[in-house]
């Protein structure tokens, strides 16, 4: 188990991290997640070919230049790049050139693994094999931290969350349990029409309209369903559906209660 306590980190005048504390277990994917830090960095030596540089970071990591090309030309066919190993990375797309990255990062084959934004200017074909890899290091007993502000794949992927905010924590936990204690049901519609009369109707806290689609969030003690039969009245509704709210949801109400980025 990973256990880190009361850790803080500071540059200059920024307090980055101020007594944060968690566990990670292994077999398990803890997410990492809050607003926008620094711009990304590769780290990568991008006149050499892909295959040398896989050999170089798998012998700083203690492997033979054998052991590493074996292992980094399976890598390089999970990630369906095996054809570009004599390339240099240069030459490579960044979506490739974050492959490399990955594949760098996993190749000596660590128990513990921290992925920064590992699915960022992925297509989704290419975010879907990304995802398969790092679940099947999960399925190996690996202890994963990741930190990604794609919330759709942190609540597809985490079992437990540690949202961040001014570099202190503002919810973590189980997933269900954050959903449980933060987040509140809303309604999802489909509908045809004028909807924007319902941003005005008693109750509703917030109305995001989207086209046909729309995500009403109601006040405190406001009963969801108690909106539904104005908005039949004045739109034709062809779904809805009351729902538990999305991690992307609590996200964003929660960094704004506590004053945003």
């Amino acid at each position: 188990m990973l256990e880190i306590k009361n850790i803080r980190k500071e540059f200059k005048n920024v307090v980055a991290v101020d007594g944060v504390s968690f566990t990670d277990e292994p077999g398990k994917i803890f997410g990492l997640l809050g607003p926008n830090g620094a711009p990304e960095e590769r780290g990568l030596y991008k006149k050499s070919t892909v295959i040398d540089i896989v050999k170089y970071f798998g012998s700083l990591k203690g492997m033979s230049a054998a052991a590493a090309e074996m292992s980094g030309v399976a890598l390089l066919k999970q990630l369906g790049i095996s054809d570009y190993k004599k390339r240099k990375v240069q030459e490579l797309s960044k979506g490739n050139q974050q492959k490399i990255q990955f594949i760098v990062s996993v190749i000596h084959d660590p128990s513990i693994l921290i992925l920064d934004e590992p699915f960022s200017g992925f297509d989704p074909i290419n975010q879907e094999l990304v995802r398969d890899e790092i679940l099947r290091l999960k399925s190996e007993g690996k202890t994963i931290i990741l930190s990604t502000h794609q919330m759709d794949m942190a609540e597809k992927m985490c079992e437990s969350i540690f949202l961040i905010n001014k570099g202190k924590e503002v919810a973590s936990g189980a997933l269900k349990e954050v959903k449980r204690k933060f987040g509140k049901e809303f309604v999802k519609i489909e509908y045809e029409g004028d909807a924007e009369f319902i941003k005005t109707l008693p109750g509703v806290k917030q109305a995001d309209l989207y086209g046909n689609f729309g995500e009403i969030e109601v006040n405190d003690g406001t009963d969801p369903h108690s909106i539904l039969p104005v908005i039949f009245e004045k739109v034709t509704l062809r779904k809805f559906s009351i729902e538990a709210p999305t991690l992307n949801r609590i996200f964003i109400d929660t960094i704004k209660e506590t004053g945003g980025e």
